[in-house]
């Protein structure tokens, strides 16, 4: 325990994007246990769901705060990721600690099945849907969505699965986080050089004191969310109860699903687009690998030019995060299309730089 968090050398040439890490580890740490508190009292059943979460707001004390802070905690748990994520690409560290980053995918993979699965746990008017059309684009495997719903549609025994995957599969996320802090501590934290470096500091008080500081601001934050953003960063119709014979007039998940929900609606066919959608996210397994020769016919460039691709890369997934959002017309479908070619491509630019 000494050696991993009083004595662990860390490189002295750090900047605060070495935080995220830290952070992200805090706010999945909040999630669980908010989450653990709130399933106190949250009923799974699809009768009661929708009025057990207003249970929750208006009579359970501090409730509400319980509430907006798990739902509005989800966003900064993504903003971590995404930004945590983007870090690592810059600086290179999927090539010096190939096992950490493997680790890292594995838990960005857990934690969107498990936002996915809470989305739908209040049962609200955009929740309903969004596992309906979700749920619909696993049609194409056999009997894979009579096992995951319970029957051939959305009903009581789809949500009672949903609560208990999402209760009990952040608990696996823990062990991956451990193994994630294990092989990272393994052959210490990669630094903006990219390179191995003997200048080295003390994990405690020098480190810590940093993501102390940056846990603070971050605090100031969820204190605003919560107190004066609410739901702001949620769908309007999903505060309404859901009603399946009445469909919402556009589909839309939450914010950090939608750059992959752009994806989706740029493919006309439903399982081309779920494809795609899984690749957008499986292609960074790629970068573990070192790939041929032969392939470096696609870029012309140096290895200075990886920050631009990054730069370039991030934009790309901005405009898909805000194409998501819009209403599937064809302007919008032809930048989406536009904009999935170039999000492919600015990777390999990142991976072959």
């Amino acid at each position: 325990m000494k050696s991993h968090l009083q004595s662990y050398p860390c490189p002295l040439i750090i900047n605060y994007f070495w935080n995220l890490g830290f952070l992200l580890g805090v706010a999945i740490l909040l999630q669980i246990i908010s989450g653990i508190f709130l399933g106190l009292h949250y009923t799974s059943d699809i009768n009661s769901a929708y009025f057990s979460i207003f249970f929750i707001i208006r009579e359970v004390y501090y409730g509400w705060c319980l509430r907006y802070f798990h739902s509005n905690g989800s966003s900064f748990v993504f903003l971590f990721i995404f930004l945590h994520l983007g870090r690592a690409i810059s600086y290179g560290s999927y090539f010096y600690n190939p096992n950490t980053w493997f680790s890292g995918i594995i838990i960005v993979f857990f934690l969107m099945g498990i936002a996915f699965m809470g989305y739908v746990l209040p049962l609200g008017q955009m929740s309903l849907w969004g596992v309906t059309v979700i749920t619909n684009l696993l049609s194409a495997f056999p009997s894979l969505v009579e096992w995951l719903c319970g029957g051939y549609c959305i009903h009581n025994p789809t949500f009672k699965r949903f609560f208990v995957f999402h209760f009990l599969l952040p608990f696996l996320l823990c062990g991956f986080l451990l193994y994630h802090i294990f092989s990272l501590h393994f052959l210490s934290s990669n630094n903006p050089l990219r390179n191995s470096t003997n200048n080295k500091i003390a994990f405690l008080p020098f480190i810590i004191s940093k993501d102390l500081y940056g846990m603070i601001l971050i605090s100031y934050l969820y204190f605003l969310q919560i107190h004066f953003g609410f739901s702001s960063l949620s769908h309007p119709d999903n505060a309404l109860e859901a009603c399946a014979l009445r469909t919402p007039l556009h589909i839309v998940p939450e914010w950090y699903f939608l750059c992959q929900y752009a994806m989706l609606k740029a493919v006309p066919n439903k399982n081309a687009g779920f494809i795609v959608l899984l690749t957008s996210i499986f292609v960074l397994f790629y970068f573990m690998r070192s790939l041929s020769v032969s392939f470096y016919f696609i870029v012309w460039v140096s290895s200075r030019f990886n920050s631009f691709f990054v730069i370039l890369w991030f934009l790309v997934f901005i405009s898909l995060i805000w194409i998501g959002g819009q209403f599937p017309v064809d302007n919008f479908l032809s930048y989406a299309r536009i904009l999935t070619l170039y999000y492919y491509y600015f990777l390999i630019c990142i991976l072959l730089s």
